[in-house]
C-alpha cells in the first residue's frame, strides 16, 4: 500500500477553480472567447456645446452606429475579422473582434436634431448643442431699492 501526502493547499486551489468556473457558467461568461471592449471618450463641456471625442481605431465609418437622444449618445459598431490561412507556424493575434457598444449619458440635455459628427483617424467628434433651457444664464439681481431680501423668499423669526 502506497502513503500518499496529504496537500491542503492543492486541494484549496482546485475547490477556488471550481468555484470560479460555476460561477462563471451561472453568469454565462466564457473566459477563453470574451473580450469586452467599449471605445474610450472625452467629453467637454463649452458655453453652448457639448463636445464628446470617441476613439474608435481600426473602424470605418459606415460599420458605426451612432444614436443621439436628448440625454444620452449610443455608439455601436464592429470590427470584422479578417480570415487568414497559415501553411506552417502559428498566428498570434491581440486583435479585438466582434461587436461593441457604449452608451454616454449627458450631464444636460440637448438639442440631437442639429448633431455635427466628424470621423477621421479613428477618432470621433460630436459637437452636441445644448439645449435652451441648458444653457447657462446670467441675472442680475438689483439690490439699489432698499431691500435686503431675494423675491419669493421670507425671513421668518423663531422664538
Amino acid at each position: 500500500m502506497a502513503l500518499i501526502r496529504w496537500q491542503p493547499f492543492q486541494e484549496i486551489e482546485t475547490i477556488r477553480r471550481q468555484m470560479d468556473q460555476m460561477f462563471d457558467d451561472l453568469a454565462g461568461v466564457n473566459r477563453e472567447y470574451t473580450t469586452t471592449w467599449t471605445p474610450a471618450i472625452e467629453l467637454e463641456d463649452t458655453e453652448d456645446n457639448l463636445i464628446l471625442r470617441a476613439e474608435i481605431p481600426g473602424i470605418e465609418g459606415k460599420d458605426l452606429d451612432i444614436q443621439v437622444a436628448r440625454e444620452s449618445v449610443s455608439i455601436a459598431g464592429e470590427t470584422r475579422h479578417e480570415s487568414k490561412t497559415q501553411e506552417r507556424g502559428y498566428l498570434r493575434s491581440e486583435f479585438r473582434y466582434g461587436n461593441f457598444q457604449r452608451t454616454i449619458p449627458l450631464p444636460v440635455p440637448i438639442k440631437n436634431d442639429q448633431v455635427q459628427a466628424e470621423f477621421k483617424n479613428g477618432i470621433l467628434n460630436l459637437t452636441l448643442p445644448k439645449a435652451e433651457e441648458a444653457k447657462k444664464r446670467v441675472v442680475k439681481i438689483n439690490l439699489e431699492d432698499g431691500k435686503t431680501s431675494l423675491p419669493g423668499s421670507e425671513t421668518v423669526q423663531v422664538v
